[in-house]
Parts: structure tokens; C-alpha cells; sequence
């Protein structure tokens, strides 16, 4: 038999429960694992000549070949616990797809051996505690004019933060690109461009595309200009796509890319591509195929009928000429007896 209860004990079960479950979950729930505790990032406004003091995404360093450049990093602690980072200067590069990539330790032979953190390359940091690490980039003589891709890499336990750092070298700046592999895959509205861009120059470009496209009755729809969103580094080549909402269905087109960027750089691809709605195309191929099979049918049975019957002249069935009947014996009536 159920023991009722009163609204007032029912109320302060009810409320022991909630709690109890808020705290079965605050305990079975742990912090998400891939928390560091700890982030890394420039000093703001600590660059030489900046022109304001505040929060930077990235380093800017620039100088002629031969000087040596100095900045400052800050590693800020948010945990309950020490942690100790190792920091290292990395080079940079663009993936496949165009994202901002860092090298090895091993792989890295370029503006990433400049940077040096002399003897802080180590560093241990208190509980919520923020610890400011000065770094030089000394920038070799002779070093080629233009930009050298980079970045300040923190790592602990397996755990890396990048920091990228643009860094230039004075001299005359070239920018230049070329568009290359242009091909469409897909129809209609799922159509897509793909191609390859490669900058050519010394400087990392920020393109803009545009498409124009000319089918056999006119101009198609094309796209019109937009900043692409990615940054080719000097000597990295990425393969994109776009989207061509605006491609036909039935039509051949020859479609041109036009890229530009800041700089001069300015570079065109071309493709032409067949538009056909296959499954239309098959089913009247399908039939003027039937059609075509059943007038050579009409045909060969009509001839074997003409055959049969003898109309006209020809060999017989046999491969030899028909023999002539014989005409019939005549007799001679003369009424006398024989």
C-alpha cells in the first residue's frame, strides 16, 4: 500500500533529487580534453614603430637583410597547475587546399631557423600566471627581398599553438600569379570551376576571381568579382573550386577565370566544357536506335517477300537460273484416220 505523502515532503524529495542529479552530472562531465590551459600570443602593441598600443592577430616584422628584428611573446596561464612550453621558430606554407600550414623542426629551412628565443626556449609558467618571452629574427645577409612566411610555434605535451609571423625583407617586391588545371565538374546549379593558382612573385597576394562565359548562343552567366578567401604565400601553389550556379544544362562553353590581386598581379585560365542532360540524350538515342532497327526489319522482309513470289528477274533460291517450261507438242487434224 502506497504511504501518501504531504505536498510539503514531496516538494523537499523532489528538490533533494534535482540536486543530487546536478551534481551526479557536474561530477561524471570532465573538462574537455584537448585544453591546453594555456594560450599563446603576441604582447600587444609591442612591435617596433606600431602605430597603436593593442591586441595583434599576428607578428609584422620588417627589415633589410643583415639586421635583426625583436619582438616579444606572452604565454598566459588560465590553469590551476605549472605548466613548461617549449617555443621554436617554424616555416610556413599554404596546404592544398590554401590554409596556413607551419613545418617540423626537421623540415623547417628557411626564415623559420631565424627566429631564436636564446635561452627562454624553454619555459615553465606559474598557475594563472602570464610570462612574457622576448625572441629575435635576424634576418641573413643577402637574404632574398620580399616576403618569408613564418611563425613562433608553443608546444607542450603534444599540444602545439602557431603564431604566425609576416615578416619582409626590404627590396623590390613582385607580384605576380599564374591560373592553371581549370576544369568544370558537375551541371546546372551544382556545376563547380576548379583550378590551381600558383604565386609566382616574392610577396603573399590575396586574389580576387571573377568567371565569364560565352556558350553557342550568346554570353552565359558567369561570376562576378569576389576576394577569395585564402592567402597564397610567394612560391605555393593551392587548388580551389567554385562555385557556377549560373552553368547551363545544355550548351558548350568556353568559360574564362580572371584572377587579380594587390600589386599588378593580374592572370587569366580558360576551359571549355560540353553541357548535355544525358539522361534526355540516352533515351532518344534509345529510340532513334528502335526506330532505326525496325525500318531495316520492314525492309528485309518486304525484299524476301519479292523473292518468294518471282517478281522480276534473278537468280533463284538455289543460285541458278530458272529453267523455261517446254511448250507443249502440237497435233496435226486432218480428219483422216491414222
Amino acid at each position: 500500500m502506497p504511504v501518501p505523502h504531504s505536498p510539503r515532503r514531496f516538494g523537499a524529495f523532489l528538490l533533494a533529487t534535482v540536486a543530487a542529479a546536478a551534481l551526479h552530472c557536474a561530477v561524471a562531465v570532465p573538462a574537455a580534453a584537448d585544453e591546453p590551459g594555456w594560450t599563446a600570443e603576441p604582447v600587444a602593441g609591442s612591435a617596433p614603430g606600431a602605430a597603436k598600443a593593442g591586441a595583434r592577430p599576428y607578428f609584422y616584422l620588417a627589415g633589410t637583410s643583415g639586421t635583426v628584428l625583436e619582438d616579444r611573446l606572452a604565454l598566459v596561464n588560465t590553469s590551476d597547475q605549472e605548466h613548461t612550453v617549449t617555443l621554436r621558430g617554424a616555416d610556413a606554407y599554404n596546404t592544398a587546399g590554401g590554409a596556413f600550414a607551419v613545418r617540423s623542426a626537421k623540415e623547417s629551412t628557411g626564415a623559420g631557423l631565424w627566429i631564436s628565443f636564446g635561452a627562454g626556449t624553454t619555459v615553465k609558467v606559474p598557475a594563472h600566471t602570464r610570462a612574457v618571452v622576448p625572441f629575435t629574427v635576424t634576418l641573413p645577409p643577402g637574404s632574398q627581398p620580399g616576403d618569408h612566411p613564418a611563425a613562433v610555434v608553443a608546444t607542450e605535451s603534444g599540444h602545439e599553438v602557431g603564431v604566425r609571423v609576416h615578416l619582409r625583407v626590404g627590396g623590390p617586391a613582385l607580384a605576380a600569379l599564374t591560373v592553371e588545371d581549370v576544369s568544370v565538374r558537375g551541371k546546372g546549379a551544382t556545376a563547380r570551376v576548379s583550378y590551381t593558382l600558383v604565386n609566382r612573385g616574392n610577396v603573399a597576394l590575396t586574389p580576387e576571381l571573377s568567371i565569364s562565359a560565352e556558350g553557342t548562343l550568346g554570353k552565359v552567366a558567369g561570376r562576378s568579382t569576389r576576394t577569395l578567401p585564402v592567402e597564397v604565400l610567394p612560391g605555393q601553389r593551392v587548388e580551389l573550386t567554385e562555385p557556377w550556379p549560373g552553368a547551363p544544362v545544355l550548351d558548350r562553353v568556353g568559360l574564362t577565370l580572371t584572377v587579380t590581386a594587390p600589386g599588378g598581379a593580374r592572370a587569366t585560365g580558360s576551359a571549355s566544357a560540353w553541357f548535355v542532360p544525358w539522361g534526355i540524350a540516352g533515351r532518344t538515342g534509345v529510340g532513334l536506335l528502335g526506330l532505326g532497327a525496325v525500318a531495316a526489319a520492314a525492309l528485309l522482309l518486304v525484299r524476301k517477300r519479292r523473292i518468294r513470289s518471282g517478281d522480276g528477274p534473278g537468280p533463284s533460291p538455289h543460285g541458278s537460273a530458272v529453267p523455261e517450261e517446254a511448250p507443249a507438242p502440237e497435233h496435226e487434224l486432218t480428219g483422216a484416220p491414222r
